[in-house]
């Protein structure tokens, strides 16, 4: 059955989240990033740019509850795939606070390869002030959309590349280990078993488990901070991306920087295969 555009506008349920010290230090132990402001619990550590995706992924689950959303078969909602990312950090998240985060359905279009849902996370802290707002972008593969292309919002525009002060020269080589998937998946505390299920990856047609694209996009961002800022996670405030190519494990991937500004930083990653994994990267930060 199609996916309904009479969900547009439908929020989900707030879920609570504790964002304690070891779920922040685990998340970017997982990714191999050992910048202290992740691990000195003695100055109160804080949580890697890309960590809302943790607080967000049973936001996500949830959307599927919303009204009108059972108009897809399970079938159906299993073809979704994560297709663009765009977090808004307002600031980064603090050891031991609480975190209330919904989902709002802002947009529902008919694409060629399927149905096309953007979705607006808000995450707030306990005075109900903004930590992350995410324009998340998913495809349904094959479902088509029952009614017209609706929408009550547009997700920000990006800067574009254009807008850049120099042109990138800078390649990086970012390590994928046999097992990467396996830690992401229980230092993010995001459950998806194509990410570590091989028969449950090879049922759904891939080639075998996949990383997940948020751990692609979250070791990116940790060797742009090394690199690029001084390792000072606090001056990244957006990062946007399309996610395109699957990556493989193990495997050496490639990060291009593709131009920067005093304000932002452009990039690609590739896979082994030369394909972009992540197309698009724009890295926002405060100079």
């Amino acid at each position: 059955m199609p996916m309904s555009s009479a969900t547009l506008g439908k929020t989900t349920k707030n879920f609570r989240h504790v964002a304690d010290a070891r779920w922040l230090m685990s998340y970017a132990a997982g990714l191999g990033d050992f910048n202290k402001s992740y691990f000195d619990t003695t100055q109160g550590v804080v949580g890697h740019p890309i960590f809302p995706v943790c607080v967000e992924w049973p936001v996500i689950l949830d959307v599927r509850n919303v009204e009108g959303s059972t108009s897809m078969t399970f079938e159906e909602a299993a073809r979704g795939v994560h297709a663009s990312h765009d977090l808004h950090i307002h600031r980064l998240v603090r050891q031991d606070e609480e975190l209330f985060t919904n989902a709002t359905i802002i947009g529902i279009e008919q694409r060629q390869p399927g149905a096309y849902q953007v979705l607006r996370i808000d995450t707030r802290d306990r005075e109900g002030q903004l930590v992350a707002t995410t324009y998340q972008g998913g495809l349904w593969r094959g479902v088509n959309v029952l009614g017209e292309d609706k929408s009550i919002s547009a997700s920000p525009d990006l800067p574009t590349i254009a807008e850049a002060d120099s042109s990138g020269d800078r390649v990086f080589e970012l390590a994928v280990s046999p097992h990467a998937a396996h830690v992401y998946t229980e230092c993010a505390r995001i459950w998806n078993p194509i990410h570590t299920d091989k028969a449950v990856a090879l049922a759904a047609g891939l080639p075998d488990i996949i990383l997940h694209g948020t751990a692609t996009l979250a070791l990116a961002v940790s060797k742009i901070v090394f690199e690029c800022l001084d390792l000072d996670p606090a001056r990244v405030r957006r990062v946007a991306c399309r996610f395109a190519a699957m990556v493989l494990m193990p495997s050496t991937l490639k990060l291009v920087i593709d131009a920067r500004s005093e304000s932002g930083i452009w990039f690609t990653v590739f896979n082994t295969e030369d394909e972009p994994a992540i197309r698009g990267g724009y890295l926002g930060i405060e100079p």
